[in-house]
């Protein structure tokens, strides 16, 4: 045991456990979230597994899990780093459909079936989503709107805009450069798109744990006036961060375009609620300041791993909402609960502390 006193105590002598100041590695790994929610996933592939055998079980099923999962990963690295800034972003799916129009439109307008083609769709569709990520940002960063409401204005306006531009009707000038990526270059068996996702989830995770990027990135969401007075640039950080993530979602409408052939206007709708709650339930929480990239994959693999299983043991698809939405609160719920404990040890430590949280 070990005695430690300040001056503010005056005199008071404060015993604390040197096991409490350092807990072991064990227990520090066992109160992340995201490992609970990776014991959540295995669980739910152990069902399924033995509900539906060698179906579910099988590469072909595993193809299309990871499939799914690719464009919503690419999304997910970016709203990753919104949230944990205390930020949302719920115009990533219009973003990625008004991208995959304007690409689709350059890509038909110049014609043709190669690279070159394809190559000027996937820069005219970057250049679109960052450009919507931007104005976000500056609006948020700048304006001082609050992210909720700038980020639902966009979804409005940027999916409004792509059906006026195309009178909602589908795009089908995809080169057949991009869909051929998508369907013939395999890698173990697996289309190549969820190798280029598992490439943006590593650049991501890279950015976000060992960088200052990212380290400046956890000191806004945890405290952004204490950010701003150690001398970080929070407004020209915060517009870069959704400017990062218009950009992730117009490369995300080209994994897209490469997947389906066409662009997807009316496919997108839930893709925003479905990234965040993946999110949300891989651990980074909606108060800012916590999160990790891994624990975002974990999330997005629930909801792509139950609608797989539902099909193929005939669950209708509609229970893959009421699923997620229970995991999604519970999560909340769990994230809640842990600061509170938090709160409540810092206070036994901390007399002035308890104090104050007790006349709050």
């Amino acid at each position: 045991m070990s005695v430690i006193t300040t001056p503010a105590e005056q005199g008071e002598v404060a015993v604390v456990d040197p096991s409490e100041q350092h807990p072991s590695i064990v227990k520090r790994v066992l109160s992340l979230q995201s490992v609970w929610i990776l014991g959540v996933l295995l669980v739910i592939v152990a069902f399924f597994s033995i509900a539906a055998g060698s179906k579910f079980l099988s590469t072909s099923n595993f193809s299309l899990i990871s499939q799914n999962v690719a464009v919503w990963a690419v999304l997910g690295v970016g709203m990753t780093f919104i949230i944990i800034t205390s930020g949302i972003d719920l115009s990533i799916g219009s973003v990625l459909v008004f991208s995959s129009v304007i690409a689709a439109k350059v890509m038909e307008r110049v014609g043709g079936d190669g690279w070159a083609v394809a190559i000027l769709g996937i820069l005219t569709a970057v250049i679109s989503g960052t450009a919507w990520g931007t104005l976000n940002g500056v609006l948020v960063a700048k304006s001082k709107i609050p992210p909720l409401i700038v980020t639902l204005g966009a979804l409005s306006v940027a999916l409004g805009l792509a059906q006026v531009i195309t009178s909602g009707i589908d795009i089908r000038a995809v080169p057949m450069a991009m869909t051929d990526f998508s369907t013939y270059i395999k890698v173990l068996g697996i289309p190549s798109l969820p190798f280029v996702a598992l490439i943006v989830v590593i650049l991501g995770a890279i950015i976000l744990h060992k960088t200052k990027f990212g380290r400046y990135t956890y000191a806004i969401g945890s405290n952004e006036e204490a950010a701003r007075r150690v001398g970080i640039k929070v407004d020209r950080h915060l517009i870069m961060i959704y400017g990062m993530s218009g950009l992730l979602s117009g490369f995300a409408a080209c994994l897209a375009l490469a997947q389906f052939g066409t662009t997807t206007i009316a496919g997108q709708s839930l893709t925003n609620l479905n990234v965040i709650a993946a999110v949300v339930i891989g651990g980074t929480s909606i108060f800012g300041g916590e999160g990790s990239i891994f624990g975002t994959v974990v999330g997005l693999f629930i909801p792509a791993v139950l609608q797989a299983g539902f099909v193929i043991i005939g669950v209708e698809a509609f229970w893959q909402g009421v699923a997620v939405g229970t995991v999604l609160v519970a999560a909340v719920y769990v994230d809640q609960s842990r600061r509170k404990a938090a709160l409540r040890g810092a206070g036994r430590k901390n007399p002035i502390l308890a104090l104050l949280t007790r006349t709050k």
